[in-house]
C-alpha cells in the first residue's frame, strides 16, 4: 500500500495538519527541526501528496495551463523550457497544449484547463486570432499571453519582443548590403507580430529614400512550404527582387532552398533575412541572417508573471517588450 499522510504524522510523532503545512510550504511556525525530520520521513517512506485533496483546501493546484500554436516550429520548444524552468522552480507542474492553430481547438483547451483547475494560463495563440474568444472572455483565472496581443485582453499581462525595431533592423541591414528591390515574404497579417514587422520593414525603406516595389507584401503561412512554394511562384513569373525579408526562419528556410533548387546564388544574387534564430539557422550552408528573439526569456518571465499574479501580487510590468537582436550570417552580403 502507498504510504499515507497518516503513516508519516504517526512515525514523526506529529499531528497530521503539521505534516500538511511542512508539504503545502506553510510551515512558517514550525521548527526547522521538525521541519527537517518531517521532509526526511517523506523522502524514505515515498509519500506522495495527494495534490487534488489538498487544492479542495487551498483551492490551488501547482498546475500551469501552456497553450502553443504549433509544438513542430522550433521557436516554440525554447519558450516552453523558459515556462517549465521558472515553473519547476516554483513548484508548480505544466501541461501543455498544442493548439495546431486550430481556434476551435484553442478555446477547448482554454476550457479544458480550467476544468482542471490549473491555477493560470500561459497562452500563444494562433497566428489566425484578433479578438478575443468567448473561452477567454469567460476565464476566471490569470491568463498570460506572449507574443500575440490579442484585441479585448489589453488588461491582462503580456510578454511581446519588439517585432517592429526587429524587423527594421533586418531591412536596414539589407540596404546596406546593397539590396533595393526588398520583398517581404509573411505569415498572416491579421497577427499583430506581423502587423508590427511589416511596419519595421516599411520605415527602414522610408528612411532610406526607397519605394517598396510593387507587390512587396507576400502573406501567407509561419511554415516552410509557404516559403518554398512562395520563391518557385515568384521565379515562374520572372519576379524582380533582390532580396527577401521572411517572417520567421520556416519561411526563410524553404526560400533558400527554392533559390537553391534554381541556381539563384544566395546572397550574391538574392539576400535573405529570416526571423526568430531557431537552431536550424545555423544548420543551412549558408548559414542564415535573422533576427533572434528572446524565446526563452519570454516564457521564463512569462511563468514569473504568472506565478506573481497567481499569488495576487502585482507584477513589476503590466506589459513587458523585449528586445530582439540582429545575427548577421551568410545569406546576406558582407
Amino acid at each position: 500500500m502507498k504510504p499515507t499522510i497518516k503513516d508519516v504524522s504517526s512515525i514523526a510523532d506529529v499531528s497530521i495538519a503539521t505534516v500538511s503545512k511542512v508539504v503545502n510550504g506553510k510551515d512558517e511556525n514550525i521548527s526547522s527541526a521538525t521541519r527537517e525530520r518531517i521532509k526526511r520521513i517523506i523522502e524514505e517512506v515515498g509519500y506522495v501528496p495527494n495534490r487534488i485533496a489538498s487544492s479542495l483546501v487551498t483551492k490551488k493546484t501547482k498546475t500551469i495551463g501552456l497553450i502553443i500554436p504549433d509544438i513542430a516550429n522550433p521557436f516554440f520548444p525554447e519558450l516552453a523550457r523558459g515556462v517549465e524552468d521558472f515553473s519547476n522552480k516554483e513548484g508548480y507542474t505544466i501541461i501543455l497544449c498544442n493548439s495546431d492553430n486550430d481556434l476551435e481547438k484553442e478555446d477547448a483547451y482554454i476550457d479544458m484547463l480550467q476544468e482542471k483547475m490549473v491555477d493560470g494560463i500561459i497562452f500563444t495563440a494562433s497566428s489566425n486570432r484578433s479578438e478575443l474568444s468567448i473561452a477567454l472572455n469567460k476565464s476566471s483565472i490569470p491568463v498570460i499571453t506572449i507574443e500575440r496581443n490579442i484585441d479585448g485582453l489589453q488588461s491582462q499581462n503580456t510578454i511581446v519582443s519588439n517585432n517592429e525595431n526587429g524587423a527594421y533592423y533586418a531591412v536596414i541591414h539589407m540596404i546596406e548590403c546593397g539590396y533595393e528591390k526588398i520583398l517581404h515574404i509573411s505569415g498572416p497579417m491579421v497577427s499583430k507580430p506581423a502587423q508590427e514587422r511589416y511596419k519595421g520593414y516599411l520605415r527602414a525603406l522610408k528612411e532610406k529614400n526607397i519605394e517598396p516595389i510593387e507587390n512587396h507584401l507576400i502573406e501567407g503561412k509561419y511554415s516552410g512550404d509557404w516559403g518554398f512554394e512562395t520563391i518557385q511562384n515568384l521565379i515562374s513569373q520572372r519576379f524582380d527582387y533582390d532580396g527577401v525579408f521572411c517572417g520567421n526562419d520556416l519561411i526563410a528556410l524553404g526560400a533558400l532552398k527554392a533559390l537553391q533548387l534554381n541556381n539563384i546564388n544566395v546572397p550574391n544574387q538574392v539576400g535573405l533575412v529570416g526571423y526568430d534564430d531557431i537552431y536550424m539557422a545555423q544548420m543551412v550552408r549558408p548559414e542564415l541572417t535573422t533576427v533572434k528573439q528572446p524565446n526563452y526569456e519570454m516564457g521564463y518571465q512569462a511563468a514569473e508573471m504568472l506565478v506573481l499574479m497567481i499569488n495576487n501580487e502585482e507584477p513589476n510590468l503590466s506589459s513587458e517588450s523585449l528586445e530582439t537582436r540582429l545575427i548577421v550570417r551568410g545569406t546576406t552580403r558582407v
